[in-house]
């Protein structure tokens, strides 16, 4: 068995619509875009990662790229098999490692069928993993922040990421109750592109609005620590020509809100399909926030004051996930009842 371990290296991934994580030896070596840049003419990689995300949008006719993942799950296949490939060459820089085997837990959303989980298990297994196992994402992140899952306790998580949010209750190692919603970190950025391109009369692509959502995201139109103002360079659909103009938290605020208002539903709904003894847990212990989408300012406040419970936001929440895949490979025996 010692001979069968050495053999095999084992990867915890957070395959994510917007962003790739892999742990490996209880570090996070790998954090890239999800994006693959082909060349069109001899259909080979060109660039994975943060290479393609350097040249999204602004590439000629032989290049073109691609996001293999769409809310959550996998959308082309083919792109998804070369993007594990890639980064699991990234491990230790891609200094030529040879892994003779592969076990690899990777993360789905909780909403997930059985043909998406098939895609990605295949993706796996294209892309040289002998075991794969699968975990869902509210749950990896139950255990990343710290969360004994499996105590008869009931615990809200929250996962906003790039394609779904998730929202579950958990309770003795299972999801009790659960909404997957496919509204989140990418319909915020297209929410910000349509609002700049009607308000300003001013085209912006996916990173810039993805830059504004960093710089001057906000979930409450008033703040009490708010952010500068921040600088939006564009093309002026009027002229056609390149115009810059300046963007408050208070707009975006405005125009996030139908997005938001989404989640709150999702977040009510669940509540409301939650086990009484599970509601009363959930009254003590509150809820907890991950993902990416839990950086946007005043967003615990909102939720806050929509449900009235206390709101949490995970230490680190864009990594929480990847931290709870990658204990639960550590601790396969005991987590594999988590697993499918």
């Amino acid at each position: 068995m010692g001979l069968f371990n050495w053999f095999t290296q084992e990867v915890a991934i957070d395959l994510g619509t917007a962003n790739t994580l892999i742990i490996h030896n209880d570090k996070v070596v790998v954090d890239e875009p999800s994006i693959v840049a082909f060349d069109r003419t001899t259909n080979k990689v060109i660039a994975i990662g943060r290479q393609a995300m350097q040249m999204e949008g602004k590439t000629h006719a032989n290049i073109h790229t691609v996001r293999p993942l769409k809310d959550g799950v996998i959308a082309d296949f083919n792109a998804a098999e070369h993007m594990i490939r890639g980064m699991i060459k990234k491990i230790n820089n891609g200094k030529g490692w040879f892994f003779p085997s592969l076990r690899m837990v990777i993360c789905i959303p909780s909403g997930i069928t059985e043909v998406e989980k098939r895609a990605v298990r295949d993706s796996a297994e294209i892309a040289g993993a002998k075991e794969v196992y699968l975990i869902h994402e509210p749950m990896a992140a139950a255990v990343g922040i710290g969360i004994d899952v499996d105590e008869p306790m009931g615990n809200m998580i929250i996962d906003i990421g790039g394609g779904t949010t998730e929202i579950a209750v958990i309770a003795l190692s299972g999801i009790v109750c659960d909404q997957s919603i496919r509204v989140a970190g990418d319909n915020f950025d297209s929410d910000i592109i349509n609002y700049i391109r009607r308000q300003h009369n001013i085209m912006i692509g996916e990173r810039t609005a993805e830059k504004i959502k960093i710089e001057v995201g906000s979930a409450l139109p008033e703040l009490q620590d708010p952010p500068e103002d921040f600088a939006v360079q564009g093309r002026d659909l009027m002229t056609g020509v390149p115009k810059q103009i300046t963007v408050s938290y208070t707009e975006i605020a405005h125009c996030l809100d139908k997005s938001i208002s989404k989640i709150e539903e999702g977040i009510l709904k669940a509540l409301e399909i939650t086990p009484p003894e599970l509601s009363a847990d959930i009254y003590q212990t509150g809820i907890y926030l991950t993902g990416g989408g839990a950086l946007l300012r005043g967003l615990d406040k909102r939720i806050h004051a929509k449900t009235k419970l206390p709101v949490h936001i995970a230490e680190d929440p864009l990594r929480a996930v990847v931290r709870g895949t990658g204990i639960s490979l550590k601790n396969i025996g005991k987590f594999k009842f988590l697993m499918q």
